[in-house]
């Protein structure tokens, strides 16, 4: 079955190994095959500049520009939607820092514009160790579910990082204790909004999950987000919230000051993943246990997406079926096709997607060359 969205025209111009490439799609789920390093990954991360952020890999965009080239790259989609199809780009001109936005041939006016016509999640081998891993990667993980299900959450980070650069550059200048009052104030606005859209999507995303808990493929998760304070709990309202940072980070300078970075903040907090049905924390887990919640949450959260915005996600899964055991890998094709959703896939064995027969177009990756398989 052909999903209401999906995009059916990609176009990529010197990006990351990719000189220029061209896919038309016809609907159905994408599987990209072929060695490793020969351009599978790359692909899906030009899809996923389609979205609020730096992509999958989190890449500054001078990175993702080829080798050889003058700095500027582009990556063009045609997505049809139930009003008919729209043409998005976006890419970073030669010389320029700030990529740019072109929605039907216009320039946008912010980068979330795209979000009202496509969504965009992603699962990599680098995600495998998120449960062992450093807070900052879990952190990362969840700015990207809350990112699919509130576009202007990605700026909302972007923006507090910035000012807290600023913060922690002014309190090693010893600068005016008014002009790190503003800036404070600047950061307590973003925390606040970072803090409440983190806790109302997980609060979400809990309930929903709640609902599938008999689900013996993927494991439920109880999800929770570590205090944002330590002596007490956070204030329920955004202006009361505002008003205890901007006190905490005035008393606190001398210690930042001297321990080179801010202490405490939304940018300290943890994400809390345990094992619902096992009540044990997901870092204890074993490889494939931590695989398939990994796999549950990103399903979940997609369906939240498609409930909520309307818009089911497209999902970038690399290297996924290697990772999961036959009765898994059957549990994920059908359970993508319950979401209604455009899926990419790679892998380097193209026997492990043989259970999608016609329900997906096969692609060859060879050295940024794409060639079409039958059917």
């Amino acid at each position: 079955m052909i999903p209401s969205r999906y995009i059916s025209r990609l176009r990529l111009s010197h990006f990351r190994n990719y000189a220029s490439a061209a896919l038309d799609l016809d609907g159905r789920h994408l599987v990209l095959v072929g060695p490793n390093g020969a351009g599978k990954t790359n692909l899906l991360e030009a899809i996923s500049m389609l979205t609020p952020g730096r992509g999958l890999r989190g890449a500054s965009f001078e990175e993702v520009a080829a080798q050889g080239s003058d700095g500027a790259w582009a990556v063009a989609a045609t997505v049809e939607v139930p009003e008919g199809p729209v043409d998005i780009g976006t890419g970073l001109n030669a010389g320029e820092t700030g990529r740019r936005v072109r929605i039907n041939g216009a320039n946008a006016k912010t980068i979330e514009e795209m979000s009202a016509y496509l969504r965009v999640l992603w699962l990599t081998p680098a995600m495998d160790g998120l449960f062992t891993g450093p807070a900052s990667e879990r952190r990362r993980f969840l700015d990207r579910l809350v990112t699919t299900l509130i576009p202007g959450h990605s700026a909302t980070v972007s923006e507090y990082e910035k000012a807290m650069r600023q913060r922690n550059r002014l309190l090693e200048e010893d600068a005016d204790p008014l002009w790190i009052g503003a800036i404070e104030a600047q950061m307590a606005e973003r925390a606040a909004a970072m803090h409440f859209a983190r806790v109302d999507s997980i609060t979400e995303l809990q309930a929903l999950i709640l609902e599938s808990l008999d689900d013996q493929n993927f494991p439920a998760a109880c999800l929770a987000l570590t205090p944002l304070f330590e002596d007490r709990h956070a204030p329920e309202s955004s202006s009361e919230l505002e008003r205890e940072l901007r006190a905490l980070w005035a008393r606190s300078r001398g210690i930042d000051r001297a321990a080179g970075r801010t202490l405490t903040g939304p940018h300290r907090v943890d994400f809390e993943v345990r094992h619902a049905q096992k009540d044990m924390p997901a870092a204890l887990g074993s490889t494939g246990e931590q695989k398939a919640l990994l796999v549950g949450l990103i399903l979940a959260n997609a369906r939240l997406t498609r409930r909520t915005a309307g818009i089911a996600p497209f999902l970038l899964l690399d290297e996924i079926a290697a990772h999961l055991d036959p009765g898994r890998r059957a549990a994920l094709f059908s359970a993508l096709d319950g979401l209604g959703t455009q899926c990419f896939m790679t892998g380097t064995d193209p026997m492990l997607f043989e259970a999608l027969r016609d329900d997906a177009q096969r692609v060859t990756v060879r050295d940024g060359r794409l060639s079409r398989e039958p059917g």
